[in-house]
C-alpha cells in the first residue's frame, strides 16, 4: 500500500506552519506523531495535497503541569504524557487512559494532540477531554487563537472544529478536583484495540463525604465521546442508567445490544473504582 502523491512541507517555527496551511486550505494536512494518519494514507482513506510535517517545531513539545491542571503540547508523545509523574498527580485520568492506548511502540510516537484532532469515537484521549471539560487551543496565520471547549470540539466521527488552515497547537486537561477520584474501564478484543465500549468515570465528594457528583464519558458508542450526568443515581443502577441513555450501532466486530450491555458493565466497574479513589482522597485529606 502506498499513499497517494502530496508535496511535503517541513516548516522550522510555527509561524511558518501557519503560513503553508493558510495557503494550502483545505489540501492541507498536519504530521505530527502519525499513527493514525499514515494507515489513512496508505490506505488511500486519505488524500490531502499537502503534508505539512510540524516535527521540528520544539516549542509545539511541550508538557505542563500546575494547580489548574494539564496543558499538552501539539508534538507531546503519549508516552511522554504518561511518564509525567507531575500530569498524573494534577490529573490521574491521562495516566489512566493512556496506559489503554493501543501499544507502547504506538504511544512512544503518536501524540495527544494528534489523537483529539482525529476525533476517534472509540479513543481514549477524545473521552477525557470530554469528561474533564478541557478545551483545545486553535492558531491560525490571519487571526488569533481561538479556545475551544471540549463539547463544542468532536462534531462527528473523525470530525472536529478544526478548521481549514488552522493547527491545534495544544489541550487542556483541568485538574482532579478535591476528593475526586477517576477510573477508566473498556474491552477490546485484543490488548491494544480499539475498544467495542470504553468508560470514563470521574466521582467528587461532598464535605461529608457522600457522592455529591459522578459523571461518565462513553468511548465506542457513539459518533463522539457521550458524556452522562448520573449524580443521584444508585449504585446499583448506574448500568442501568448508562444503558438507556445510549444508542450504539451494529458493526462487524459487535452487535448494538452486545455493546449496550458493555458499556453498562464497564460504567459500573469504573464508577465503583473512582468512587474508592475518591474515598482515598477524602480520608488522606482529613488526616
Amino acid at each position: 500500500m502506498k499513499p497517494p502523491p502530496f508535496d511535503y512541507h517541513a516548516p522550522r517555527d510555527l509561524g511558518e506552519a501557519l503560513a503553508v496551511l493558510a495557503e494550502t486550505g483545505e489540501h492541507g494536512k498536519v504530521l505530527a506523531g502519525g499513527q493514525s494518519l499514515i494507515p489513512l494514507l496508505n490506505m488511500r482513506l486519505a488524500a490531502p495535497g499537502h503534508l505539512v510535517d510540524i516535527n521540528r517545531i520544539d516549542p509545539l513539545d511541550t508538557l505542563t503541569a500546575t494547580a489548574e491542571g494539564v496543558t499538552v503540547g501539539a508534538l507531546a508523545r503519549h508516552s511522554r504524557v504518561e511518564r509525567s509523574s507531575e500530569a498524573a498527580a494534577a490529573q490521574p485520568l491521562l495516566r489512566q487512559a493512556l496506559r489503554l492506548v493501543a501499544h507502547p511502540v504506538i504511544r512512544n510516537r503518536g501524540t495527544v494532540v494528534g489523537s483529539l484532532v482525529h476525533a476517534d469515537p472509540a479513543a481514549e484521549m477524545p473521552a477525557v477531554l470530554a469528561l474533564l471539560g478541557g478545551s483545545v487551543r486553535l492558531a491560525r496565520a490571519d487571526g488569533p487563537a481561538r479556545e475551544v471547549a471540549a463539547a463544542d470540539f468532536f462534531t462527528g466521527p473523525l470530525e472536529s472544529a478544526l478548521r481549514p488552515g488552522e493547527l491545534a497547537v495544544s489541550a487542556f486537561f483541568p485538574a482532579l478536583p478535591p476528593r475526586s477520584g477517576t477510573a477508566f474501564r473498556e474491552f477490546a478484543r485484543r490488548h491494544g484495540d480499539y475498544a467495542l465500549a470504553g468508560i470514563a468515570a470521574l466521582v467528587t465528594l461532598d464535605e461529608a463525604g457522600a457522592v455529591g457528583a459522578v459523571k461518565v464519558a462513553c468511548i465506542g458508542v457513539g459518533a463522539t465521546p457521550i458524556v452522562l450526568d448520573l449524580t443521584g443515581v444508585e449504585p446499583d443502577a448506574v448500568a442501568h442508567a448508562v444503558r438507556g441513555r445510549i444508542e450504539p450501532e451494529a458493526d462487524i466486530h459487535a452487535s448494538a445490544d452486545y455493546r449496550r450491555h458493555l458499556a453498562g458493565v464497564l460504567a459500573a466497574r469504573a464508577v465503583d473504582e473512582a468512587n474508592g479513589e475518591a474515598r482515598r482522597a477524602f480520608d488522606h485529606a482529613g488526616r
